[in-house]
């Protein structure tokens, strides 16, 4: 190019030159297909709708700004607005002549500023840029060039990021900016603030042209980011097989560490690139390599479920059993994320003593994750469906939980928890029985299946919250679950045990329910154990008090009603009835039903259907008539 024949602009200003660099760019794109390879450039007057292309995240580049619209001119308002003009206009970039014309490639008007020595082209802007940062970023060669010729002092002139024209050429993949940059004496291995070199641009945006120049022309491969990372921890990370050959062959170190302890075999295994696990593998990583929280390549494959990974890393007999500073193994964090192909892959390498160690089952992760398939594949392959949380894990939850039942209970996830009581899990072992979360939400199906496996109806918490069964506090307003509870032998007796007797009660503090005065937390115990004469008298069992007191009559032989449970059926003259039902003689149908129940047990009371008596006979044990039904042919003392 003849950088000295600029006789058609040599009487021209630099702003008359800019204005003419600029109207004929316009002119340009109006009557021109955009071919070249040169990014879109959004100018005033021009389509709205085209928009500079982002910058890579690691340059911190970005090119001018879009300034907020102007505010749209005050118009009356009319029906026949008017004419000739746009209410609003569309928002225009403010971009410098001079950028303008590179971002175009307007080259002969660059080479007329360069002839009138616009001082416009070594002018910073307010990022530091200067109009070869620009070219070099938008790829115009053509510019690059001119601007080089003309001030090749400014090669490797910095940003107020630190940022040369190469590494900006190297991070947009401008593989012939960057070969013309290097030819004319940048330097590779200048970095930008947060010490990112071009090579590691050029492998964060993989280009392998781009990084087979930079490693001809000297660029240090062992250079690190301020994090800690280097050119090949990024090749890694974005899968380029051929640019970590490329990288160990310049002397790229396989060991190197990030800020958080991770090298390049780690990023590798967790992004799942199997191929280059095979190669640095064979070039001596180390595949157990862990990082500062103790993660292992394999742990991090497992969590992000790249099975090709996985696969890979156990046949090159990676540490299935090598555990995070929590203690969790890679199976316990495929089981978290449901990665049920990679569960199965390790549940035969998994040492079931590091398991116990870690003080939690991946059982205990399947429930509280409700991966239900998952469970089943643990429970086929042996894992105790009552193992315990640890103490310190169990501790991590408010209530205490320590069985995988607990957590299915807890998410209401009735397949679960039939899955794991039928392999045997005992529904009795926490300390906040899962029976009393199933009776709490109302959840009948599923209160059901646990006391058909044995749950304790009459199980306490400790320090006693009441002076009756927690269950009927829980949700004694659900006559359904009331009568479900005391089918299953939850003993109604305590109810009618009140110290006072007849005698006038205290005044008891208003509450809206009684079970906001019980605590599960064993850090946080009720003050004082509640009377069902004060929970049923609350505002909030108005309206159901007397049939949940008549319903607790039909269960209980002689008792005598108290004060207060007095004032409440009295309260309505429907529930007048009800004080008669309390009253000896009871029938002596009711007595009998009593009295075999008793002898039978709680915990046999689901095998009297199995019993060789009238099915009629069953029914009235089970409650499900009642004691002067015509189908019983029974006395009455009465």
């Amino acid at each position: 190019m003849n950088l000295d024949d600029y006789s058609v602009y040599s009487q021209l200003t630099d702003e008359e030159l800019l204005q003419i660099a600029v109207e004929r760019s316009l002119c340009d794109q109006s009557t021109s297909s955009s071919s070249s390879s040169s990014a879109p450039v959004v100018l005033s007057g021009s389509n709205p709708t085209q928009r500079l292309p982002e910058p890579p995240r690691h340059l911190n580049y970005v090119p001018p700004s879009q300034p907020p619209p102007p505010n749209p001119p005050d118009v009356p308002p009319c029906a026949n607005p008017p004419t000739g003009q746009f209410l609003y206009e569309a928002p225009k970039r403010q971009l410098s002549p001079l950028k303008s014309l590179i971002m175009n490639g307007d080259a002969e008007a660059l080479m007329a500023l360069v002839g009138q020595k616009s001082s416009s082209l070594m002018e910073p802007d307010n990022e530091g840029s200067i109009a070869l940062h620009e070219a070099a970023f938008y790829g115009q060669l053509q510019c690059v060039a001119i601007l080089i010729r003309a001030h090749p002092d400014s090669v490797n002139r910095c940003t107020l990021k630190n940022q040369t024209a190469l590494l900006l050429a190297a991070g947009r993949r401008n593989v012939s900016c960057v070969d013309f940059l290097l030819k004319n004496g940048a330097d590779p291995n200048i970095a930008n603030k947060d010490r990112e070199t071009p090579l590691f641009a050029a492998c964060e945006q993989p280009n392998e042209d781009i990084v087979d120049l930079l490693l001809r022309s000297g660029a240090q491969v062992n250079r690190c980011s301020i994090q800690g990372g280097g050119a090949l921890h990024e090749a890694c990370r974005y899968g380029q097989l051929k640019l970590c050959r490329m990288l160990l062959e310049a002397g790229a170190h396989l060991h190197t560490k990030n800020i958080y302890g991770i090298q390049p075999f780690f990023i590798a295994a967790q992004h799942g690139h199997a191929d280059i696990i095979h190669l640095l593998a064979q070039e001596g990583a180390d595949i157990n390599g862990q990082a500062g929280d103790g993660a292992s390549p394999l742990f991090e494959a497992c969590k992000n479920g790249h099975v090709s990974a996985v696969n890979a890393l156990l046949f090159l007999k990676a540490d299935c059993n090598q555990s995070m500073k929590s203690g969790l193994l890679p199976l316990h964090v495929a089981v978290q994320n449901k990665h049920s192909r990679i569960v199965s892959m390790l549940l035969p390498v998994t040492s079931r003593v590091r398991i116990q160690h870690s003080g939690i089952s991946p059982l205990h992760i399947a429930a509280e994750k409700n991966s239900d398939d998952i469970m089943e594949l643990l429970i086929e392959s042996g894992f105790d469906v009552n193992t315990k949380l640890s103490e310190d894990r169990s501790k991590m939850y408010k209530d205490r939980r320590i069985t995988a039942v607990y957590f299915s209970v807890y998410n209401g996830n009735l397949q679960a928890t039939k899955m794991l009581l039928e392999a045997g899990a005992d529904p009795n072992l926490d300390i906040f029985n899962p029976l009393f979360i199933a009776v709490q939400l109302g959840q009948m199906d599923m209160a059901t299946l646990l006391l058909r496996y044995g749950a304790n109806v009459n199980a306490q918490i400790s320090p006693q919250p009441s002076r009756f069964p927690v269950a009927i506090l829980l949700r004694m307003e659900s006559l359904p679950m009331l009568k479900l509870l005391l089918d299953n032998g939850c003993d109604a007796r305590p109810c009618f045990h009140c110290p006072y007797g007849p005698k006038s009660h205290p005044a008891v503090r208003p509450s809206s329910h009684p079970i906001e005065e019980m605590r599960i937390s064993r850090d946080a115990p009720p003050q004082r154990s509640i009377q069902f004469c004060e929970a049923v008298s609350s505002s909030s069992f108005w309206l159901t008090a007397g049939p949940i007191i008549s319903m607790l009559l039909d269960y209980v032989s002689h008792v005598r009603l108290c004060s207060r449970l007095l004032e409440v059926l009295e309260s309505c003259s429907d529930w007048a009835p009800i004080k008669l039902k309390a009253l000896p003689p009871h029938p002596l149908m009711q007595l009998c039903r009593l009295e075999i129940r008793h002898l039978v047990g709680v915990q046999r009371l689901k095998l009297i259907r199995t019993l060789p008596l009238p099915m009629r006979l069953i029914r009235f044990l089970h409650y499900d008539i009642t004691a002067h039904s015509p189908d019983v042919h029974c006395y009455d003392t009465k």
